[in-house]
């Protein structure tokens, strides 16, 4: 018998959209977490508003304009941040905040705008359309092509970035485009849960992967599964109780991961932060 549920379009491109975007969140979640790269994200995520912004000014498309914003934010992050590691905290911060103040200011500043612009702080994933599920799908492919030709070099550039530069890993290559295709995750999210939310579906799955993962390979698989069974029960949670859908999954996300720790501490699991 199939669930009531899924006599809708909307619902059935919402599971769709929930499982599209568990890939490329699960697989650049395990990279952003090990590469210690959450602050940038998050800071790449909240730029981005400046291109929303600039695209309802100019009367573009604000997806086109976040994904370029966000791109262009996250190649001058990853520059600051491979000058000068150790104080690159306080330029993304002002970044976030200026991406931030300038995508409010330009839709202040566009004249008749009254489109609700909650849809892009929360997401709308009840409301994602087919043409953006193929744009998901096509991500996926060029995140999983990219690991997959790339998974030795990411591997010793994350856990060893000194002995990948003497053993001739292309580090600098790497990381930018490992940020790139973060930016694009970022956009990708963006519909579901909102540029508030994202950072929750790069972070919390990945990070109760790497509690059970005995290699980077095996962290992404890991990743992707919860990430896909918090999506899928976060939405239909959102459906039984006529809750707004990316904070319901954000929610089920976080009971997750505070029910793992409490599971670990009952095990006596080793600390992790």
């Amino acid at each position: 018998m199939i669930p009531d549920f899924l006599q809708y379009e909307f619902m059935r491109n919402a599971l769709a959209a929930c499982l599209l975007i568990s890939v490329c969140c699960g697989v650049m979640g395990a990279l952003v977490v090990v590469n210690r790269l959450v602050f940038l994200s998050g800071g790449v995520a909240h730029a981005s508003y400046g291109g929303v912004g600039a695209a309802i000014y100019l009367g573009a498309s604000p997806y086109l304009g976040a994904a370029l914003f966000a791109l262009l934010a996250s190649l001058v992050m990853g520059g600051i941040s491979l000058g000068a590691k150790h104080r690159s905290d306080a330029t993304i911060g002002v970044i976030w905040a200026v991406g931030m103040a300038a995508g409010i200011i330009l839709v202040d500043m566009t004249p008749g705008y009254n489109v609700d612009l909650m849809s892009y702080l929360f997401g709308s994933i009840l409301l994602v359309p087919s043409t953006s599920l193929w744009l998901m799908a096509a991500l996926n492919l060029v995140v999983l092509g990219w690991v997959r030709l790339f998974y030795h070099d990411l591997l010793a550039m994350s856990y060893d970035e000194e002995h990948a530069r003497v053993m001739g890993v292309p580090v600098r290559g790497l990381y930018f485009s490992l940020l790139a295709l973060a930016a694009l995750t970022v956009v990708t999210v963006i519909q579901a849960v909102g540029l508030i939310l994202v950072i929750a579906l790069l972070t919390i799955p990945a990070v109760m992967a790497e509690r059970v993962a005995r290699s980077l390979g095996i962290m992404m698989a890991w990743s992707v599964l919860l990430c896909a069974v918090f999506c899928v029960s976060g939405l239909l949670l959102a459906y039984s109780l006529n809750l707004t859908a990316g904070a319901a999954i954000v929610m089920v996300a976080a009971g997750g991961f505070f029910l793992s720790r409490l599971w670990g501490k009952m095990r006596g699991a080793p600390h992790t932060p």
